[in-house]
């Protein structure tokens, strides 16, 4: 009887949190999201069903979702095997010829298939492409010192709408073209998953890392920030390192006019859902304008 009372309670649970849900469902519906995923959760095979489940529901419910992905653990283990040196400027990987191959092969290969494959396991239709497909990310060099490390300056991506008005979810890998000939850059992963958000016009971005958001100086978790807060806290030096270039994109996916940017911890369960389609909400979101929780009204 207790075991039967305690099932009925958790169902019971289950089904206010699916009817508080309601609202935010229809806020979202044909909505269009970016979700960059990244860190080492990319290589627990239970953490990656638990997203891919996850970005199924989203489809489920009538989300756009676009997955762009990292892979830098995997880059790493991958160059250390083949005892290829990797350097760091500015939260940037410096690229050399030797390694955008390598960049290229996992990123493309192995990180995008394992994360397309983990979605249709899921029940969810995913294809796996690259910045390189339909041209969709066309780069130049951001910075000498970085090598084959690429700045998006030209973004084609109706193949992006093509695949999610069919019901599809786009898996990106974010490895681009350049202008000449057979030339090929690494792209940050959050740097391409702003330029994707921005050239879509995306409602929200949602960049999954390893860390819980944007701490203040105290080393508190910031829930809401807005674009000149980043901007003081980053000449300041609270924002440093590898935080940079998150915030470097957040910024610039807002001036092109996405919603809003959430930097949240992609290691919590369910992280994704958390933020879009609860009151709890997860990690620090970056925003010019106040929330607007309830639906617009359809006539």
């Amino acid at each position: 009887m207790k075991k039967q009372t305690a099932t009925m309670q958790d169902s019971l649970q289950t089904a206010k949190t699916l009817a508080e849900a309601l609202p935010y469902m229809q806020r979202y519906s044909g909505a269009v999201v970016v979700v960059k995923f990244g860190g080492n959760a990319m290589g627990d095979d239970d953490a990656m069903a638990e997203f891919a489940r996850d970005i199924v529901l989203m489809r489920q419910v009538g989300v756009n979702p676009v997955v762009v992905h990292g892979g830098g653990p995997m880059i790493n283990d991958m160059l250390n095997k083949l005892g290829i040196k990797s350097e760091f400027v500015r939260g940037k990987r410096v690229t050399d010829k030797a390694t955008v191959e390598v960049v290229e092969m996992i990123l493309s290969g192995l990180v995008n298939k394992r994360i397309v494959q983990a979605i249709n396991d899921q029940g969810g239709r995913a294809v796996g492409i690259s910045g390189k497909d339909d041209d969709l990310m066309v780069c130049v060099a951001d910075d000498p010192e970085l090598g084959f490390v690429g700045k998006p300056v030209e973004m084609n991506v109706q193949v992006l709408r093509d695949l999610y008005n069919a019901g599809i979810i786009p898996v990106v890998a974010p490895v681009a073209t350049g202008m000449a000939d057979n030339e090929t850059f690494n792209v940050n992963g959050d740097t391409a998953a702003g330029a994707i958000a921005g050239a879509l016009q995306a409602d929200r971005l949602l960049l999954l890392t390893d860390v819980s958001g944007v701490k203040n100086a105290a080393g508190e978790v910031m829930t809401q920030i807005t674009p000149e807060e980043i901007r003081q806290m980053t000449a300041d030096g609270v924002i440093a390192g590898g935080m940079i270039p998150k915030t470097e994109t957040a910024l610039m996916a807002l001036d092109q006019g996405v919603r809003a940017v959430t930097i949240l911890d992609g290691r919590l369960p369910n992280a994704v859902l958390l933020e879009l389609f609860t009151d709890h909400g997860a990690g620090s979101q970056i925003r010019s304008t106040e929330p607007r929780v309830k639906p617009r009204t359809r006539r």
